[in-house]
């Protein structure tokens, strides 16, 4: 099944020898993603995000257990895609980017040969671009978990789509089992495709009663289906159980989301920000069909299917609350590719649609990372963070209350908590989510004298956790001593050294 599934995905996005327009398209799509990404390449704390994803694969590679000794509700997976960094011989930064824009690459070939169902090969090819053009936009260009799970997510859309335009296909189940074991692949990468999941399950049952299956058919073939979707978060929450922690793993992948709060202002911010940004395919996607006339080759066929993805796509972004930018990584995937026709009008006054939508693209792409690069400093400010650091620990432990999880990896410095994200220890929407007192927790680390503490001087966006906040400020004033701002970019961050004692 995974060879043939395999095979499926090289047959998928390889560049045949025969296929010009595909050799083309792997020429265009890759300078340009690598162009879009230059001036982020290399920085070791561009995402909070991705710094802490590879600070786990470092610890994993170390013995550490996710959840267990480094806590976080993402799928094993992601954190298994970061150790794995770990296994080559190169810059781990510079590799889990540069997988990064490999996958974003593959991923826009495979919504290029979706979207030649319904539009020419030349606006399929541009709704690839556009995919690569708007990652960055939305700051999911690098190592955010869609970047990684859109690639098996679209290859499990294409044989879905294929599947429901083969009327009597005998080889339906299996391919939906294809389909369904590649959704269980990306649901180990986040959780939230389990909503394309159903919508594709919906799609493959409905391709199978109108084939003539009987009720009990449908019933137990879905049921096969859904099974192999779960089966590989199955494989590793059993694993856990051998081990001694299914608690922990169930608490972090399935318990802790419920107890995540909403800080509503900032929340409805970003919502507000992210409906302007996606006018353009708005435009694209929802005016220009009613407005332009027919495309010769548009197949209508799937279009209904690819506006139910769309929506699911969607509902997954919405339905959690907290509508960071980087979540709608996957609703990018449909998009483009329902904005294909209007790409492809030739006609006069009919081509500013996907002029807008490419042409303000790439305006977001270059100016969201400039502006990320400004606000967040340079690989040179964060090496001299690192060693202003480094030099005061004493075989002691580092711990970031405020600031960036990777100079924890940077210094290989001991870590006092396994809640090295630091927003979980100092937000109030994270409070209720940990399945232990957030200020037992910061107790317990200040208990264990960290050698230096890092805290912010340049405020926050989020609401705070107070209290963990007036335990560190007591800590400070107590029993640790300023000895310097370090700056990142905009960012002022206080670093705090344990008192020595005094020389008799």
């Amino acid at each position: 099944m995974i060879a043939r599934i395999a095979a499926k995905a090289h047959w998928a996005i390889r560049p045949a020898a025969a296929d010009a327009l595909r050799l083309g398209s792997l020429a265009l799509y890759l300078p340009v993603a690598f162009a879009l990404r230059l001036m982020m390449l290399g920085k070791p704390a561009f995402q909070s995000d991705e710094q802490f994803y590879l600070l786990v694969g470092q610890r994993m590679a170390q013995g550490a257990l996710p959840y267990v000794d480094l806590w976080d509700r993402k799928p094993w997976g992601l954190f298994a895609i970061f150790r794995g960094v770990y296994a080559l011989p190169f810059d781990p930064v510079l590799t889990y980017q540069l997988l990064g824009l490999a996958s974003s690459v593959l991923t826009a070939l495979v919504i290029e040969r979706i979207a030649r169902r319904i539009s020419p090969p030349p606006a399929a090819r541009m709704s690839g671009l556009a995919y690569l053009i708007w990652q960055p936009v939305f700051n999911v260009a690098l190592g955010q978990s869609p970047v990684f799970y859109n690639l098996p997510v679209a290859l499990a859309a294409l044989i879905v789509l294929d599947a429901r335009l083969k009327s009597g296909d005998p080889l339906l189940a299996r391919r939906g089992l294809e389909a369904m074991l590649l959704l269980g692949l990306a649901l180990q990468i986040k959780y939230s495709v389990v909503f394309e999941g159903m919508a594709f399950g919906l799609l493959l049952l409905a391709r199978g009663r109108a084939d003539g299956w009987t009720g009990v058919r449908l019933t137990m073939t879905g049921a096969a289906w859904i099974v192999a979707a779960l089966a590989p978060t199955g494989a590793v929450l059993l694993g856990y159980i051998s081990a001694g922690y299914g608690e922990a793993f169930v608490q972090a992948n399935f318990l802790s989301i419920m107890g995540r709060s909403t800080d509503h202002a900032d929340a409805f911010a970003q919502l507000g920000k992210e409906c302007l940004a996606m006018i353009p395919f708005a435009l694209a996607v929802i005016l220009a069909p009613r407005r332009l006339s027919p495309v010769r080759g548009e197949r209508p066929a799937i279009l209904p299917d690819l506006r139910l993805w769309a929506l699911a796509s969607i509902g997954g972004f919405l339905i959690f609350g907290t509508w960071y930018d980087h979540y709608l990584g996957p609703v990018l995937v449909p998009l483009c590719i329902l904005a294909a026709p209007a790409l492809a009008r030739t006609a006069k006054g009919e081509r500013w649609y996907g002029r807008i939508l490419l042409g303000l693209g790439l305006i977001g792409a270059v100016a969201v990372p400039l502006a990320q690069v400004i606000e967040r400093g340079t690989a040179a400010e964060f090496a001299a963070t690192t060693r202003a650091i480094a030099d005061e620990l004493h075989g002691r432990c580092l711990y970031v209350y405020e600031g960036d999880s990777a100079l924890y990896r940077t210094t290989d410095a001991c870590i006092p908590t396994r809640f090295a994200y630091p927003s979980h220890l100092n937000a109030m929407n994270e409070a209720g989510a940990l399945g232990i007192s957030p200020q037992a927790e910061v107790r317990r680390i200040l208990a264990s004298r960290p050698g230096v503490i890092v805290v912010s001087e340049t405020g926050r966006s989020n609401q705070p956790n107070r209290e963990t906040r007036a335990l560190i400020r007591e800590a400070l004033n107590r029993d640790y001593e300023h000895y310097q701002s370090a700056a990142l970019g905009e960012r002022r961050y206080g670093l705090w050294r344990l008192k020595r004692a005094p020389l008799l």
